[in-house]
């Protein structure tokens, strides 16, 4: 005979997991609801915002959007702040302020926050809480509270193609070159040039590509093989496994002595 214990127990099981369920469906809806497209700009009225771009829910802080636009198949993810200007409702004159170029991705939670022009190239990848801007506070008077000081501005560029790793600082003034590699955690300021990684704070270039012998100092890694095109991920995954050495192969697990 079932006890009435089981039966309740039961019961409680299957309402905890159609409420979940429920929350999960909502939370789905929600998310597609409340992402900003071109075809669906909700409250915002950038200058631009390109087909395929979508900016995920829920947004970061955003104003200024009229001076701020956004190219084609970009990926704004979420809790991303964008603002043009020092505060909401300023005229700032004809031209736009922030420009991101086509196919650029923002990770979550990063700032990108633009008084004067801040431009980013195209296909450009940002990690989660990158910090962008063209303000920084003075500090000049000892005797005025920093916060109460006029700040200093000055234009930012990030070539095309560039990566910008996890935490990464983009100062004032900062101008990237294009493929530029930012490591995560570092401060940039001044100029990177084309195909260099800059690391440290303040980021100082740790490597660059040089026409005629290649990287320098030499990459410690093989470079990736494409994956050959009609592959599918099951014979990706079996691939995998044959050029994988096992543990009796290479003498052990890694590390070992």
């Amino acid at each position: 005979m079932v006890s009435n214990k089981n039966v309740f127990s039961s019961l409680a099981a299957w309402r905890r997991r159609a409420v979940s369920r429920a929350v999960h469906r909502g939370t789905r809806w929600v998310s597609r609801a409340g992402a900003v497209t071109a075809e669906r700009p909700g409250p915002y009225r950038f200058r631009a915002i390109g087909p395929g771009t979508r900016l995920a829910f829920p947004q970061g802080t955003v104003f200024g959007d009229p001076w701020i636009a956004l190219g084609d198949h970009c990926i704004i993810a979420q809790d991303v702040t964008l603002t043009a200007g020092m505060m909401p409702d300023l005229d700032l004159g004809p031209d736009p302020i922030l420009t991101l170029g086509n196919g650029v991705v923002l990770g979550r939670g990063s700032h990108v926050i633009a008084d004067v022009p801040l431009t980013i190239g195209d296909d450009c990848f940002f990690g989660p809480g990158v910090y962008l801007t063209t303000t920084n506070h003075s500090y000049d008077d000892p005797e005025v509270p920093v916060g109460k000081q006029w700040p200093r501005s000055a234009p930012v560029s990030i070539g095309p193609g560039s990566w910008i790793g996890t935490g990464a600082v983009i100062l004032p003034g900062a101008r990237l070159g294009r493929n530029a590699v930012v490591a995560a955690g570092a401060v940039v300021r001044g100029e990177v040039p084309d195909h260099a990684v800059v690391a440290g704070a303040p980021a100082r270039v740790v490597r660059r590509w040089e026409a005629g012998s290649g990287w320098q100092p030499p990459l410690r890694t093989p470079a990736p093989v494409p994956v050959p095109e009609g592959v599918t991920p099951e014979q990706l995954a079996a691939l995998s496994a044959v050029e994988m050495p096992s543990e009796a192969e290479d003498g052990g697990a890694p590390g070992a002595g």
